[in-house]
């Protein structure tokens, strides 16, 4: 019978949606129902938790990958392009200055 209920919640419920208040009251409901013991209660609700975080860590990868791939089809710079970019214009800013000192130099 506890194989399976945990089953029907399983296939039945969207494990990442499911808070431990959620769970706590499922399995709260079966025992009060008497389909489940105080025991299989506990056991349910560290397997419900530990399937609904699995769930969640599954689902932040899925979205990390999904806004990567959409910033990546955007093309944007990334900071440490930027970066790079910008100690290159310094350098240019450097470069240029010197010129134009040599050569207002050279005019006197």
């Amino acid at each position: 019978m506890f194989d399976l209920i945990k089953k029907a919640l399983f296939t039945g419920i969207g494990m990442a949606a499911l808070t431990k208040e959620k769970i706590e009251e499922i399995a709260a409901d079966f025992i009060q129902k008497g389909n489940l013991s105080e025991n299989e209660g506990r056991k349910l609700v560290d397997e419900l938790m530990k399937k609904s975080e699995e769930s969640q860590e599954e689902i932040k990868k899925q979205l990390d990958a999904l806004v990567l791939a959409a910033v990546e089809k955007m093309q944007l710079a990334r900071v440490s392009q930027i970066d790079e970019l910008s100690q290159a214009l310094q350098i240019l800013k450097e470069k240029i200055e010197v010129l134009e000192n040599q050569m207002a130099a050279k005019k006197d």
